[in-house]
């Protein structure tokens, strides 16, 4: 009897897991979850939903077996918003152009630093750990967001799918400690704080610096585009003279 449910669920599991449907509410679902222990935390560093919605979809592939290539073909339409999310920043870029322009000169100085400090610290420790070439050209644009980073790795001789996994790591790992180093350096200007997030943990980070201050997240903004083009332009050409 037991054997008879058993193969009958499995039979079920496989019907819906082709489609496309079920892939996309799994994500949504497990976000939502995400966002309520975040808010249950009063927005703690450490419930970002991001991180907690990626532990979830893992557990939920690895218990039922699903290839990740059979779940990104139902998903892909939350892929494909990332686009138009993007451009969505525009509207709090625009809200604060004034105090933009005021800070133009310390934000370039800003990013030149930050942009070689993000991949030059990277590639320096595992370079020092023994990482293969591949490897070290997968890590160095691991904090420009996933479409630029995958498109500069593949330029310079590294693997793009194992650059996406670092990209997401980064912004995850920075969106939770740049609350907790920023205040720790004591740094109050929305605006500094912002700039600083968007330029080591990309999207994610933009994500969240949104949810705490509207200055901050339109700083972070600007930084992630800012770092992509930088890091598209500098990147390739400092790996060309070192290798």
């Amino acid at each position: 009897m037991d054997t008879a449910v058993d193969t009958e669920l499995y039979r079920i599991w496989v019907y819906l897991a082709q489609q496309p449907l079920l892939a996309l509410t799994v994500t949504l679902l497990a976000y939502q979850a995400g966002q309520w222990v975040y808010r249950r935390t009063n927005l703690h560093p450490l419930a970002n939903p991001v991180l907690w919605a990626v532990i979830m979809l893992v557990g939920l592939l690895k218990l039922t077996g699903c290839s990740y290539a059979q779940y990104f073909e139902g998903a892909k339409f939350v892929h494909f918003l990332l686009g138009p999310a993007t451009v969505a920043l525009a509207v709090p870029l625009y809200n604060n152009l004034k105090e933009m322009r005021r800070a133009a000169l310390p934000m370039g100085v800003a990013l030149v630093v930050g942009s070689l400090t993000a991949s030059a610290s990277a590639v320096g420790t595992a370079w020092v750990l023994g990482a293969t070439r591949d490897t070290l050209a997968s890590l160095a644009p691991k904090s420009v967001t996933t479409p630029i980073a995958m498109g500069i790795a593949e330029q310079i001789g590294g693997l793009p799918s194992l650059t996406a996994v670092l990209v997401i790591l980064t912004g995850i790992i920075g969106a939770v400690v740049t609350t907790y180093t920023l205040d720790a350096l004591r740094i109050r200007d929305w605006r500094a704080r912002g700039f600083a997030t968007g330029l080591a943990a990309h999207g994610i980070g933009t994500a969240r610096a949104l949810q705490l201050n509207d200055a901050a997240g339109a700083f972070s903004s600007l930084a992630m585009g800012l770092n992509g083009l930088a890091t598209a332009i500098l990147l390739p050409l400092l790996i060309r003279l070192i290798f």
